[in-house]
């Protein structure tokens, strides 16, 4: 039952699909946790009060703000339950935008810069907007279009609104400066330092250390900022990047020494405990996704 309710999980979470659209509102009573995806993600604010998290820094979300979460990002939302929280979330196939791109137009481009810059957050100008909000309406309209040529109408507007994101963005710049933007630079500091030396030894000491902090100290800061204990972070971001490399491949003795683990049967637990299978069976998995694309996946929601 554990390795069925496993590949139901993968197979929940797994994009085998160009990209996947979803106009959502309602009233959230349920709190979010932190979690990430394997695939980048495009949020799109419409109305409510919300504010996203995203490793480690809020962005108080104005109507029609627009958040790019990279894979494997860690990130939650924060929702006043009392009021109505309207927005489109569009989870976006690597491979997909990586067919599309040309060498002088790398559609990545949105969400590389949100990585390089540390900003997730671009807001539209009032010209940029009815742009925009013309180009989602007809890519929703599009969705539900099952008429001929459907499904290539579709992934054309979505290239175009690609397209054109990546445009602004590289014309405006993610915002730096915002005062809707709250975040401690030490833990940004430390999160950018774990991400980049995975494949080293992070232990608490040795983080607290190099960065002049009182180890008790460090570790409650970063609980209060990530959400994550540090020990929590790190194994987490280590499965992850695990977990990408076993996709494309990789041998899984490989993938444990590139992602930091200092024995492979330690390895091993930790990966089957996060994803329910070991190394070999979550390829095998990922594997018999691949091959029965085109059947019905099952119906989900962002969890945010």
């Amino acid at each position: 039952m554990l390795e069925e309710n496993a590949l139901l999980k993968i197979k929940k979470g797994y994009l085998n699909e160009d990209f996947r659209f979803f106009h959502l509102k309602d009233k959230k009573s349920e709190e979010h946790t932190f979690h990430y995806h394997d695939f980048n993600k495009i949020v799109i604010f419409i109305s409510g009060n919300a504010t996203y998290v995203i490793e480690g820094k809020y962005y108080k979300l104005r109507p029609w703000d627009i958040l790019f979460v990279g894979s494997n990002e860690v990130h939650k939302a924060i929702i006043d339950p009392n009021e109505h929280y309207e927005r489109i979330i569009i989870w976006v196939n690597s491979n997909f935008l990586a067919n599309y791109s040309t060498e002088d137009s790398d559609l990545f481009t949105c969400f590389e810069l949100a990585i390089k810059e540390k900003i997730n957050l671009f807001r539209l100008s009032p010209d940029s907007l009815s742009v925009i909000k013309d180009t989602l309406f007809s890519l929703e309209k599009a969705i539900r279009d099952r008429d001929f040529g459907g499904k290539i109408l579709q992934n054309s507007i979505f290239i175009q609104l690609i397209v054109y994101l990546n445009r602004l963005i590289l014309r405006s710049k993610l915002k730096k400066n915002e005062k809707d933007i709250q975040y401690d630079e030490r833990i940004v500091n430390i999160l950018d330092y774990i991400n980049e030396n995975l494949d080293r030894d992070l232990c608490i000491d040795n983080i607290a250390l190099r960065f002049y902090m009182n180890r008790y100290y460090l570790m409650h800061l970063f609980k209060n900022q990530t959400g994550y204990t540090l020990h929590h972070y790190i194994l987490q971001k280590r499965l992850a990047k695990a977990a990408m490399l076993i996709k494309k491949g990789l041998q899984t003795t490989y993938a444990s020494d590139q992602c930091g683990f200092k024995d492979y049967s330690s390895f091993v637990r930790a990966f089957k405990k996060s994803f329910g299978l070991s190394p070999k069976q979550y390829y095998k998995a990922i594997e018999e996704i691949r091959h029965s694309y085109g059947e019905d996946m099952p119906e989900e929601r962002d969890n945010e």
